[in-house]
């Protein structure tokens, strides 16, 4: 019997100085509540910006393509992650 891998994501949140965060996960909603918490599995970076808010998630196969993706969007400038955050939303 094989064992089914979860789902990776990556992820953006909005932070209440309106910067964006962006991490990756197996589970969106747990991982935001982590967040959310402001405790020891907060991001430093979260952690002086709370509240946040999800605004953005993309399922990936692996965490490897996880993580390549997350170098990639953490590259682009801030206009264009606003521009996948609206592509989103039009889906």
């Amino acid at each position: 019997m094989s064992k089914e891998k979860p789902p990776w994501f990556v992820y953006m949140l909005r932070c209440c100085d309106n910067s964006l965060y962006t991490g990756v996960t197996t589970d969106i909603v747990r991982r935001e509540k982590e967040h959310q918490a402001g405790g020891k599995l907060t991001a430093k970076y979260v952690r002086a910006r709370l509240p946040v808010k999800l605004v953005y998630s993309e399922q990936v196969a692996d965490r490897s393509q996880a993580l390549k993706r997350e170098i990639e969007i953490k590259k682009l400038p801030k206009k264009t992650k606003e521009q996948l955050m609206v592509a989103q939303e039009k889906l």
